[in-house]
């Protein structure tokens, strides 16, 4: 075998990144956990000093610095010895309500590995792995994890985008969120539209019952209820406007999914289906943001839809075509991509 070296370095150095990434997750975590993060937002300490300001031991503290400037994530002065976060750092790993928060992304990812040996005999036996079959840090880092997203624009950019719907949720609509898990974006748009009332449900029983929690903890419990059912059994309607958050891919039904959104619909209501921004081209998708997508979907998305009933399997990277293609076999007649950005499509269905 001719091995040319160039490459082989090339491709090592590749290896090299992606070794330190996959360490770096779990101390990403770590560094949240315990409060370094936001210790070192914009306040220049030595180890020992960050060290007493958090109750951890210098000398872990000490290491865990030195990894994350190396990896970028924190500031180093090597003269004074002192480390910090600069204010980018410190807004995109301090604050879980900001626009982005990065280890909610590191919680979901550490969490699905959990479960790689469960993934592998998966992929021999052809078996599904139902999302309530992962770890409960899934659950919790998928929440983390979108809801910054979801709150930067949600309310501001995507709702705003669909015909006629913000006069609704004005006046007083009724909105069911099917898939909610812990109820993230349900409790957005409640707060956003206090003359609304607004039915979440999933499939999985623990995420109903945090989501209910949540929705109390906010102030809307009165407004917002949540139940047990999956996307093809929810009921309560005629809604106003039904709204689907990153799961039609994830369904093994998509189209008993989508036929049953158009039944609980009113006859001039609006499914917002908000999924991974992706091409409908697999090839296009071949760049990090569409890794990423891949790399989640064969943990989570692909065993998730082979678990249930309906012989599809979607994954995260589905693109347009496939979305459109479900709601139109589901009878709806008019269907347009509203809003985009680098990890989200929204997409409006209509009756």
């Amino acid at each position: 075998m001719a091995i040319d070296q160039d490459r082989l370095m090339e491709f090592l150095g590749r290896f090299v990144g992606d070794l330190g990434a996959t360490m770096a997750a779990g101390n990403v975590l770590v560094g949240d956990r315990l409060g370094l993060y936001r210790a070192l937002a914009g306040k220049p300490m030595r180890p020992e000093t960050l060290a007493e300001h958090t109750g951890t031991h210098p000398r872990y503290v000490e290491e865990w610095l030195r990894g994350q400037a190396a990896g970028g994530y924190v500031e180093h002065d090597p003269a004074e010895g002192t480390y910090w976060l600069n204010d980018e750092q410190a807004f995109a790993l301090t604050d879980p309500d900001g626009a982005v928060f990065l280890p909610g992304a590191f919680q979901l990812a550490v969490g699905a590995l959990r479960n790689e040996r469960r993934i592998a005999e998966a992929f021999t036996s052809g078996a599904g792995v139902g999302w309530h079959e992962h770890d409960p840090e899934v659950f919790t880092g998928c929440e983390r994890f979108f809801r910054p997203g979801y709150a930067a624009n949600l309310v501001d950019a995507w709702l705003p985008s669909l015909d006629g719907v913000v006069g609704k949720l004005q006046a007083g609509a009724r909105v069911a969120d099917v898939g909610c898990g812990h109820g993230a974006s349900t409790v957005l748009m409640a707060r956003a539209y206090p003359n609304s009332t607004f039915a979440g449900s999933d499939y999985h029983g623990p995420s109903i019952e945090e989501a209910t929690g949540r929705a109390a903890d906010a102030g809307v419990g009165d407004r917002v209820r949540f139940g047990q059912a999956s996307a093809q059994t929810f009921d309560g309607g005629p809604y106003d406007l039904v709204t689907t958050f990153d799961c039609v891919h994830d369904m093994g039904d998509p189209l008993g999914a989508a036929r049953h959104i158009r039944e609980q619909l009113a006859p001039d209501g609006t499914w917002m289906i908000v999924e991974p921004a992706a091409a409908d081209d697999a090839a296009a998708n071949l760049n990090p943001i569409g890794r990423v997508y891949y790399s989640f979907s064969t943990f989570l998305c692909v065993p998730n839809a082979l678990s249930q009933a309906g012989g599809y399997a979607l994954g995260a990277q589905a693109g347009e075509a496939a979305i459109r293609r479900i709601a139109s076999d589901a009878g709806f007649t008019r269907f347009r991509k509203v809003a985009e950005n680098p990890f989200n499509m929204v997409y409006e269905a209509r009756p």
